[in-house]
């Protein structure tokens, strides 16, 4: 199709080029209004599967108390032949948007790799999507904390089995930061991120689409107007009540506390989600289209030069797709989420011939 594959020249680039090549999902024609991306978000936003998965949810406490939520997708499983990094044993954490809206089309991910043989489960991160807020303290953009401790418990659940993530939006500013801050030791086997936030004060100080923000803005506040009582000792409520942005937003949580205020630019020198890009050691498929009205232009939204330097980072490119949009004719109507998956398949593919090939290697 008119996807590009961005990457430095590698084995591991080849074989995703001859994988992605035969892709089915990337061969199929787009809808008429795939150049519409201002419907394509409305649509990822507010439209919900039919019918919605059931969920098994389970609170994971943090050391300091607090609590993240790990919701199970529940249904039938269809067994495949291939196995891990993309077979029936590995599992899949999805991690949602920054404001922790679970959308349709996260839950249409995770249902189509319930399918096809994955373990999904969702990352819910403090006081987000109904998860109790039992310390007045949420989760900064990129402090990837939380996520790392549900990594390590995903690890001692599942021990033979491999470790996958896929981040939709500007939760990729978490995943991202996780994977540059835990290097060789994120115990994942590859990562996606699909229409991901890079850079992110930016994307906080050019303002974004309001069909975009006002219902995240809402959303957010809505959640956090459960535990006013609670976060009043530790910030200035009214002024989280009448943020007009989400950068007003971020600025009341996480900078004008009581206890720690902090300046913008010093929460983002901790919170930039590509802060320790060079130490990532894991593969990471970034999906991203030229025309997402949430990321911005691509020119300074998208770091080329990490794509072209780095042997894990890896951009598929698109002209048109909006932001986490992708559509398709079809039932599957995301033609990202099966490029993601097929994605996952071929990491698992590659790895094992790895692990073949320095079998035969070792003397005997």
């Amino acid at each position: 199709g008119c996807c590009r594959l961005l990457c430095k020249p590698s084995a591991l680039a080849q074989h995703l080029v001859r994988s992605l090549g035969r892709s089915a999902a990337l061969q199929r024609g787009r809808w008429l209004w795939s150049r519409w991306p201002q419907l394509q978000m409305l649509r990822q936003l507010l439209q919900l599967p039919h019918p919605e998965p059931s969920v098994s949810r389970e609170l994971l406490q943090m050391p300091d108390t607090g609590l993240v939520a790990l919701d199970w997708l529940v249904g039938p499983r269809k067994t495949r032949s291939c196995s891990s990094g993309g077979g029936p044993s590995s599992v899949l954490l999805l991690i949602p948007n920054a404001a922790g809206k679970v959308t349709g089309g996260l839950l249409q991910l995770g249902l189509r790799a319930l399918e096809q043989g994955f373990i999904p489960v969702i990352f819910n991160r403090r006081g987000h999507n109904g998860c109790p807020l039992t310390t007045p303290r949420l989760q900064p953009f990129g402090d990837p904390g939380d996520l790392r401790e549900a990594v390590t418990y995903l690890r001692c659940r599942h021990p033979s089995a491999s470790l996958l993530a896929v981040s939709e939006g500007s939760g990729s500013g978490l995943l991202l930061a996780y994977l540059g801050e835990s290097g060789s030791s994120s115990h994942l086997a590859a990562a996606a991120c699909i229409s991901p936030i890079f850079r992110g004060r930016d994307w906080f100080e050019a303002g974004m689409p309001w069909l975009y923000e006002w219902p995240l803005l809402l959303h957010l506040k809505r959640g956090l107007s459960r535990y006013m009582g609670s976060l009043a000792e530790v910030m200035d409520v009214d002024v989280l009540l009448s943020s007009r942005s989400l950068r007003e937003l971020e600025e009341a949580l996480f900078c004008r506390t009581k206890s720690h205020p902090t300046t913008w630019e010093t929460y983002w020198e901790r919170n930039e989600p590509l802060r320790d890009a060079d130490e990532a050691a894991v593969p990471v498929l970034c999906l991203c289209s030229t025309d997402d009205p949430v990321r911005g232009p691509p020119v300074p939204s998208l770091p080329l030069e990490l794509f072209r330097t780095s042997p894990y980072f890896f951009l598929l490119l698109t002209p048109w797709g909006g932001h986490c949009g992708f559509p398709q004719q079809g039932p599957r109507c995301c033609w990202g989420h099966e490029a993601v998956l097929e994605y996952f398949r071929a990491m698992g593919e590659f790895l094992r011939a790895e692990e073949r090939r320095k079998g035969l290697a070792r003397p005997r």
